[in-house]
């Protein structure tokens, strides 16, 4: 215990300001000595799934409020190389602060999504997006057309945009809590595996929240979040099944060596 009467396990959240800087200090477990193994394994056990991380390895999480309330030990995954027969798409979430797509990897054998991938820009124009969309190959995405507040006219026009930019883009369905429900049953079931190099989304799961009346704090923030349920809601047969690489040409020789046929 220290001369301000706090534990070195205490210190998990304490903000110090120092002028105008402030940092934050963390510990994990390994802080704790006096623990044993054996208390440590009978507290782990006695915390929310949800509050393992935050508690025991001092990562900012939030707790009963989380809307997604599982632990991210469960859901994320080291990136690996798609396998070609997976079906891929993309669900997109658009505006002037920040645009953001998330991909998404079916394994349809078993039936798990990899969210495999992400792009994350604000305050640039549609060419700059969608250039950045098609640069990870022609797939199929699904975009809200009145989303952040937008008149559906105007969504409607940014729509027919992203469509003339080469983009093969969908309606997605706004269901806002049916998507949350799909996107809930799809992690807490296995079926949803986040790469580990999708940071963005995953800063954004960390705080994604409801407040005391049971609303989504901060809602207009969370792009990633809505584009996911974009791209699960529905039916996921619409996805595209992505090109397969074109066949190798024949060989034949001739005198000069070998050349394609």
């Amino acid at each position: 215990m220290g001369n301000d009467g706090t534990t070195e396990l205490a210190k998990d959240f304490i903000q110090a300001e120092e002028g105008s800087q402030k940092r934050l200090i963390t510990a994990t477990w390994d802080d704790a000595p006096h623990l044993s193994k054996a208390t440590r394994d009978e507290l782990f056990k006695s915390i929310p799934p949800h509050e393992r991380e935050a508690r025991t390895e001092g990562r900012p999480m939030l707790g009963s409020g989380a809307v997604y309330p599982i632990s991210e030990a469960e859901i994320v995954v080291s990136d690996f190389a798609i396998p070609q027969h997976y079906i891929r798409a993309y669900g997109m979430d658009v505006g002037w602060q920040k645009t953001a797509a998330i991909f998404g990897a079916w394994d349809r054998g078993n039936d798990i999504v990899y969210l495999s991938g992400e792009h994350y820009r604000g305050q640039a124009e549609p060419p700059i997006h969608a250039a950045a969309i098609k640069a990870r190959g022609k797939l199929r995405g699904f975009i809200d057309p009145a989303a952040n507040g937008r008149s559906q006219i105007d969504g409607q026009q940014l729509f027919k945009i992203y469509r003339t930019l080469g983009l093969d883009i969908y309606s997605a369905e706004n269901a806002r809590e049916a998507g949350i429900y799909t996107v809930w049953m799809r992690l807490s079931t296995g079926r949803l595996k986040i790469f580990k190099s999708c940071r963005n989304w995953l800063d954004e799961f960390r705080t994604f929240a409801r407040d005391e009346n049971g609303q989504i704090m901060s809602e207009q923030k969370y792009h990633l979040m809505a584009a996911t349920r974009y791209l699960l809601l529905g039916s996921m047969q619409r996805w595209a099944v992505p090109p397969t690489a074109a066949p190798s040409r024949p060989l034949r020789r001739e005198n000069r060596g070998i050349i394609w046929g």
